[in-house]
C-alpha cells in the first residue's frame, strides 16, 4: 500500500512522497524502511531523529528533526496519532477467523440455544438453558453455566467461563482464564467464630461492547447484580467484587482491585495496582495514579494518588519532600545540636 492510500484510509494529511510503499507497522524503535510508525508520547520526540520507518503518525505542528545521514521522514498529519495508528494495525494484520462448526469433544446441553453460525472448539461446554447470540466463538475449554444469556458477535478465548444467568451483551471479548460471576466474598461470622457462606444469587451484567482480559475476575452479587457499563476495559489480574457497578467507558488497569459495593461513573481510568475499599463512590472523569488506594468517595473530574489517596497536587508535594527527609533530619539534629550548645552558655 502506497502513503497515499494509506492516508486516505486514515483519514490523515499527508507530508512526503504519495508513492513510498508501506508494508506494515511498528513502534518507533523497532520500525524498518517500508513501515509506518506512530509518536503519540513527548518522551520519544528524540527517536524521531533516529527511527528506519518510511513514515510517522503524528499530530499536526510537531517538528520532524532527522540526524543528518537519514533520509526524510514521510509524515500523515492527525488529530489522534494512537488512533491513526490502531486503524492502521488493522490494514496489515488479520486475527485467525473461526468458521461455522461445533468440535467433536464439546459438549452442549439439550435445551442450550446455540445459532448455526457459532464457532465452538474443542471441550467446550454449554449447559442447560443457556444461550448465545449470533457470531458466537467458544475458542476451547470455554465453560457457559446454566441460565447464562449471550449477546451477538461474543468471542471467549481459551478457558474463559461464564457461571449461571449471568448476562453479555454484544461484542464482548474474554480473554484467556476469565472468570465473570464467580462467587464473591460473601461469608457471616457466626458465634463459634466460624464463617457462614452466603449463597451469591445476584448475576453479573456485562454491557456490549466490554472487554475483559486474561485471568481478571467479575464477582457476582450476594443479592442484585454485578454491573460493568458499555465499553469499559477491564485488564489482566483485576478483581472487580460483588455487586459493583461500574458506568462506561472506564479503563480499569492490571492488577486493580475493587471491593465490594464500589459504584464509578463514566470515563474513569484505574492504573495499575490501585484499589478502593469497599462502598464507596467515584465520580464520572476520574484518574487513580498507579498503586493508589481509595479509603473514601472520590468526586468527578479528580486525580487521585498515594495510600491513602488524597489530591494529586498535593500528593506530589508530598514525593517531592520524602526525597528531602535526609537532609531534613540531618539539618534538625544540627538545629538541637546548637540549641543545646546555647542552653549550656
Amino acid at each position: 500500500m502506497n502513503l497515499a492510500d494509506l492516508a486516505e484510509k486514515l483519514s490523515c494529511r499527508m507530508e512526503g512522497p504519495p508513492d513510498i510503499e508501506i508494508h506494515g507497522v511498528a513502534g518507533i524503535e523497532q520500525a524498518a524502511p517500508g513501515q509506518i510508525t506512530f509518536l503519540a508520547n513527548k518522551r520519544y520526540i528524540p527517536l524521531l531523529k533516529t527511527t528506519q520507518a518510511s513514515a510517522v503518525l503524528i499530530e499536526e505542528g510537531a517538528r520532524l528533526d532527522r540526524a543528518p545521514n537519514l533520509p526524510p521522514l514521510a509524515a500523515l498529519r492527525t488529530a489522534n496519532p494512537y488512533l491513526a495508528f490502531a486503524r492502521a494495525i488493522e490494514l496489515f494484520y488479520q486475527p485467525p477467523r473461526y468458521e461455522p462448526a461445533v468440535h467433536p469433544t464439546a459438549v452442549i446441553a439439550r435445551t442450550a440455544r446455540v445459532p448455526e453460525g457459532a464457532h465452538i472448539g474443542p471441550y467446550c461446554f454449554i449447559d442447560e438453558e443457556a444461550e448465545l447470540g449470533q457470531n458466537a466463538v467458544l475458542h476451547s475449554f470455554v465453560t457457559i453455566y446454566r441460565g447464562a444469556k449471550i449477546g451477538d458477535d461474543f468471542f471467549a478465548h481459551a478457558h474463559a467461563v461464564v457461571r449461571e444467568h449471568c448476562r453479555i451483551g454484544n461484542r464482548v471479548i474474554l480473554q484467556n482464564g476469565v472468570i465473570i460471576g464467580g462467587d464473591g466474598l460473601g461469608f457471616a461470622k457466626q458465634k463459634d467464630g466460624a464463617w457462614y457462606k452466603m449463597v451469591q444469587s445476584g448475576p453479573t451484567i456485562l454491557e456490549d461492547d466490554v472487554e475483559v482480559q486474561s485471568n481478571a475476575c467479575v464477582d457476582r452479587a450476594t443479592v442484585g447484580e454485578t454491573r460493568i457499563g458499555r465499553g469499559t476495559k477491564i485488564d489482566d489480574l483485576v478483581l472487580v467484587g460483588h455487586a459493583s457497578q461500574l458506568g462506561a467507558n472506564n479503563m480499569i488497569c492490571g492488577q486493580t482491585g475493587l471491593a465490594g459495593s464500589t459504584k464509578i461513573g463514566d470515563n474513569c481510568i484505574f492504573a495499575g495496582q490501585s484499589g478502593s475499599a469497599g462502598h464507596l463512590t467515584v465520580g464520572d472523569n476520574v484518574i487513580v495514579t498507579a498503586q493508589t488506594g481509595l479509603p473514601s468517595d472520590v468526586p468527578a473530574n479528580s486525580i487521585r494518588s498515594g495510600t491513602p489517596a488524597v489530591d494529586n497536587r498535593l500528593w506530589l508535594k508530598y514525593s517531592a519532600a520524602l526525597s528531602r527527609l535526609p537532609d531534613l533530619e540531618k539539618r534538625v539534629r544540627e538545629l538541637e545540636s546548637e540549641i543545646e550548645n546555647l542552653k549550656g552558655r
